[in-house]
């Protein structure tokens, strides 16, 4: 398959080990199929920068793919809350923090790709949201599809980082780039907040992480699928 990776910098050769342990899905190499979102992706300032891009072999590598294959949003989010930091302000979000870890976090371990959602400042927000217990894990889940902010393919273990083959890499214009990841996020956060404010009775039976933890609802709940 082709990837692609956005960046500041020409990467000929990714190496195994580099990269922050506070990234979504840990310290890995974060790619993705989209070669429009590499190009913004490239660009987080007015500066070009550059889509890297690679033939990815995935036979013989274990992936995960937390978007399919029986997983849920609330792993998605457990794995997202062991690595990213941000502040915890209520009660509400830090018993939330706990239980999800606790009861919904997959064993990524023994995977060599995950493939998932990306968490940039829009996404971040909606998962923020939902700890807090303001949207229901069905408002969550139609959020991480809004404004095509796209999936991500992360490359986690050595035996990954052996299966990836630079190719060529294309010079990214910052002036055009720039806005256009800017505006695909603005488009995200209108279409959050116009399905956002939707009336009682429409979210009433509804989950939200209050009833989650109330309730002590496991991983296997169908009311999640």
């Amino acid at each position: 398959m082709i990837v692609y990776h956005g960046s500041p910098r020409i990467v000929k050769k990714p190496i195994y080990g580099l990269g922050s342990e506070t990234n979504d899905y840990g310290r890995g190499f974060y790619c993705t199929e989209n070669a429009e979102l590499a190009r913004e992706w490239a660009c987080p300032a007015v500066k070009d920068g550059f889509a890297n891009k690679y033939e990815l072999d995935l036979s013989d590598l274990n992936v995960l793919y937390l978007n399919k294959d029986g997983y849920h949003i609330l792993n998605w989010i457990a794995v997202l809350l062991k690595h990213r930091i941000f502040p915890k302000r209520s009660p509400v979000a830090r018993e939330a923090d706990q239980y999800i870890k606790g009861e919904f976090l997959p064993d990524i371990s023994g995977f060599d790709v995950i493939c998932g959602y990306r968490a940039d400042d829009s996404y971040f927000s909606y998962a923020k949201d939902f700890l807090n217990n303001t949207i229901s894990v069905n408002q969550l889940s139609q959020a991480m599809k809004l404004g095509e902010l796209g999936e991500q393919i992360v490359l986690m273990s050595k035996k990954a980082f052996g299966k990836i083959q630079y190719i060529e890499y294309e010079l990214v214009d910052g002036s055009i780039y720039n806005p256009r990841r800017m505006e695909r996020e603005e488009r995200a956060r209108r279409t959050y907040l116009n399905n956002h404010g939707q009336d009682f009775a429409s979210v009433q039976n509804d989950l939200f992480v209050l009833d989650i933890i109330r309730e002590q609802v496991r991983n296997d709940d169908p009311r999640l699928r």
